[in-house]
């Protein structure tokens, strides 16, 4: 049985997921491929009979897209940890901000660093440092896990080259220049809002436990932080695994900025793919971990790497099953349903850009899918604005961070990486991203008011 109405399978796939997932408490993995399967019986956007290859073609497009990146994160995360790497680079940052202050510095770290790097990869690269930090402070994972996500989450829907911005950019006919200017302005203290105020509040009333995650057991993460600075890597060395892919994504960043082709471009488009520049980053890593820890024993180095690759691979899982039960929802053309809708009501264009981008985020998951559709919706409508087109930008990006849930994959990746558990995930990444959401509104509409650049 098929329905024409695509809020149909919308609540179908909704029902089934808290079903599944919540009650039952089925392996994320089942729950949402089940879910997925039942959206697409309910709906007459896919025949019957190609339900099941929809399923599997979706979830190939999402294991190609992060499939290698998570590997090779799964290799840098384990061994940025057994090697002492990780405590290292959080040593140096204690020596700066004092373990009082600690957030700041993994705050600042994803703020900057997802700009050039895509959210999911930040999170990759630093989550082993929020771990190592609590090993080392006994306290505070909820707050780094909300500082991390916090960081990474405005730069990557606000503030260009970002691919999501950028089009929104364009296709909204804003300057570039002061697409990043208002972008990082507007920011900034959403993610402190989000980040350091309500993580500390959810600190207060809450502190995760440090559990196994990425290959990385809390045992070995607190043997490390009671090791002596001499048996510990040098700072550069354990800071390039991380600096390495961010150097080489931003290269092809910049290069496609800055040209329209040639053989600069092509190098850079190469060594920026995050497939190769995870890869070569894993091989430093591993590198690292090897000198440190193997004493040799190359069996021994292979065995506890492909250990990592079994973490790595129930990651992938998971969150490719999240990103096909969102992409299952968008095929049943529950956002465009959604929007179209919103168009007739009338209200205010910023508060509709926000609100249209606010649905469809939740409807289908992604929040890159969510704000350029949001985007192109209110291009044909951006001349009636009194303000400059920017702030409508950033309104339709705060939209569309709001209330990350099971079909966003960003959500299992997060989960899985930090080794919290799916109510941790909700009260850390969830409350920061609606948070960010709502208050960035309120900063637009005042930011608009007082200096409307029209």
């Amino acid at each position: 049985m098929v329905f024409s109405n695509p809020i149909v399978p919308f609540v179908i796939g909704v029902a089934a997921v808290v079903l599944l997932l919540v009650w039952l408490k089925l392996p994320a993995f089942l729950g949402l491929v089940i879910a997925s399967m039942a959206i697409g019986i309910f709906t007459d956007q896919i025949p019957i009979g190609d339900v099941p290859s929809e399923i599997a073609g979706s979830f190939g497009d999402v294991m190609v897209a992060i499939g290698i990146p998570i590997l090779m994160a799964a290799i840098i995360g384990k061994t940025l940890m057994d090697s002492g790497a990780a405590e290292r680079i959080v040593r140096a940052f204690l020596s700066i901000t004092g373990e009082k202050n600690s957030e700041f510095a993994l705050l600042g770290s994803s703020y900057l660093l997802s700009i050039p790097v895509f959210f999911d990869n930040v999170f990759y690269l630093l989550a082993p440092l929020g771990r190592s930090m609590k090993a080392r402070t006994g306290v505070k994972l909820s707050l780094y896990i909300s500082v991390l996500a916090a960081g990474a989450l405005s730069t990557h829907m606000l503030v260009p080259p970002t691919p999501g911005p950028l089009a929104m950019a364009d296709e909204l006919g804003v300057d570039l220049g002061i697409a990043i200017l208002v972008g990082a302005t507007l920011a900034l203290p959403s993610s402190l809002l989000a980040g350091i105020v309500y993580g500390r509040f959810l600190h207060s009333r809450e502190d995760f436990p440090l559990r196994e995650a990425m290959g990385a057991t809390a045992d070995s993460l607190r043997d490390k932080a009671e090791a002596d600075l001499s048996e510990l890597p040098g700072l550069v060395e354990s800071l390039l695994p991380i600096l390495l892919p961010v150097v080489l994504i931003a290269s092809s960043t910049i290069a496609g900025t800055l040209y329209e082709g040639g053989s600069i471009v092509t190098a850079t488009t190469f060594l920026g793919d995050p497939n190769f520049a995870l890869t070569a980053a894993a091989l430093v890593s591993a590198y690292t971990f090897y000198r440190f820890e193997m004493d040799g024993d190359v069996d021994l180095f292979n065995s506890e790497l492909t250990e990592a690759i079994k973490s790595g691979g129930n990651i992938i899982a998971i969150t490719a099953a999240g990103g096909t039960f969102g992409a299952m929802l968008a095929t049943a053309g529950v956002g465009e349903y959604i929007a179209g809708g919103l168009e007739e009501i009338g209200l205010g264009l910023l508060f509709t850009g926000w609100l249209i981008a606010a649905i469809i985020r939740v409807a289908q998951g992604s929040g890159t899918v969510a704000i350029l559709t949001g985007a192109s919706i209110m291009a044909p409508l951006a001349g009636g604005l009194s303000v400059n087109p920017v702030y409508l930008m950033m309104a339709v990006g705060f939209g569309g961070m709001i209330a990350p849930w099971f079909n966003d994959s960003g959500f299992w990746i997060i989960k899985e990486t930090a080794g919290i558990n799916t109510m941790e995930t909700f009260k850390s990444y969830g409350a920061v991203a609606t948070i960010m959401s709502i208050s960035g509104l309120a900063m637009v509409f005042i930011m608009s008011t007082v200096l409307p650049l029209a």
